[in-house]
């Protein structure tokens, strides 16, 4: 019976792992088409419209395609009644990440190191890779609590009444 319960253990956590590891690679592709959309946009419009308003207009369309697929595929939170919480806590992280982090990084490499935004960009989507999973998993898109996980109340037992009354 030990050993049936020990194997049940192993096979639940190698499930869990699986899965992590199949949600991660599919985080990947979503990052990977923020980035390379945003990249692409970044690198055309630097030189016409400038570092910022690059890194603005680069970001806002890879946001909007990453939120789609980070949504929808990798962390499957299809309930329609949440996606404007959802959305807001994506915008707020977001607009921190992608417009200000991004933009600091982009131009400490740039005026400090001599590194374009055609390699920044790399260097801030690698910090950005393991930061971003995170935060998604944790707090944007956080799994919804599953019925054997949720806290019950103690069962309280009754004591037979004969036990309780004084004689």
């Amino acid at each position: 019976m030990a050993v049936n319960k020990q194997t049940r253990a192993q096979i639940t956590k190698q499930r869990r792992t699986r899965k992590l590891v199949i949600q991660f690679a599919e985080y990947l592709v979503g990052g990977g088409v923020w980035f390379w959309s945003g990249y692409i946009l970044i690198i055309l419009l630097d030189d016409m419209l400038g570092l910022f308003m690059a890194n603005l207009i680069g970001n806002t369309v890879g946001i909007t395609l990453n939120f789609l697929i980070q949504r929808y595929w990798v962390f499957r939170t299809k309930r329609a009644g949440k996606i404007a919480f959802t959305a807001g806590r994506y915008v707020a992280y977001t607009l921190v990440n992608a417009f200000l982090l991004n933009f600091l990084i982009l131009y400490t490499l740039r005026e400090y190191l001599g590194l374009g935004p055609e390699i920044g960009q790399f260097v801030a989507s690698a910090f950005f890779t393991f930061w971003n999973y995170f935060w998604y998993k944790v707090w944007v898109f956080p799994e919804p609590n599953h019925p054997h996980r949720q806290h019950t109340r103690p069962r309280i037992r009754k004591v037979p009444r004969h036990l309780t009354t004084r004689h």
